[in-house]
């Protein structure tokens, strides 16, 4: 069975006693910060290795660290074959900074994109940008609703209603 299916197995059980989910996931995301506070410290280390290589790096289990790698799988600058992962599958942690840092904000971590690390990466209005250009992304903006009697935006110069409001 590839590792990712084991991860998403335990991680995503919905059968399981909600009290052992919820400190598995606690445990998870202190593990989960720790390796992003060594990652955002330089930025631009080219981090690579197998699986079982980056776990031992990071001291995680090879499941927690399949977990890791399926969170920052969208972010990476080459995403890595998650699916068909093994233990010595060879896997890289480059990251696109903008794109990990909209895709923290986006999953509401702000245990991660409130990192201390990020103030050397970003200054202050560079974070707000990218957080309100996330945020903003999922908002869908409705136009102003034409009237019947108004002038057709269409510009044929005919009401709306005799126009395209038929």
């Amino acid at each position: 069975m590839a590792l990712l299916e084991e991860w998403r197995k335990v991680a995503y059980d919905q059968q399981a006693d909600q009290g052992k989910l919820q400190a598995f996931w606690q445990r998870y995301f202190l593990l989960e910060k720790g390796i992003y506070e060594q990652l955002l410290t330089n930025p631009d280390e080219k981090v690579e290795g197998t699986v079982k290589e980056l776990a031992e790096k990071y001291g995680l289990s090879i499941q927690d660290m399949t977990g890791f790698l399926d969170g920052i799988n969208e972010s990476l600058i080459d995403p890595n074959p998650i699916e068909t992962m093994e233990e010595d599958t060879h896997v890289s942690l480059a990251f696109d900074k903008e794109k990990l840092y909209k895709n923290m904000v986006d999953a509401k971590a702000d245990w991660l994109y409130e990192l201390p690390q990020w103030e050397s990466i970003y200054d202050e209005e560079t974070r707000k940008r990218l957080y309100l250009e996330q945020k903003k992304s999922g908002t869908v903006v409705v136009g102003k609703k034409v009237g019947r009697n108004e002038p057709c935006p269409c510009g044929s110069g005919k009401k709306y209603k005799f126009c395209c409001g038929r």
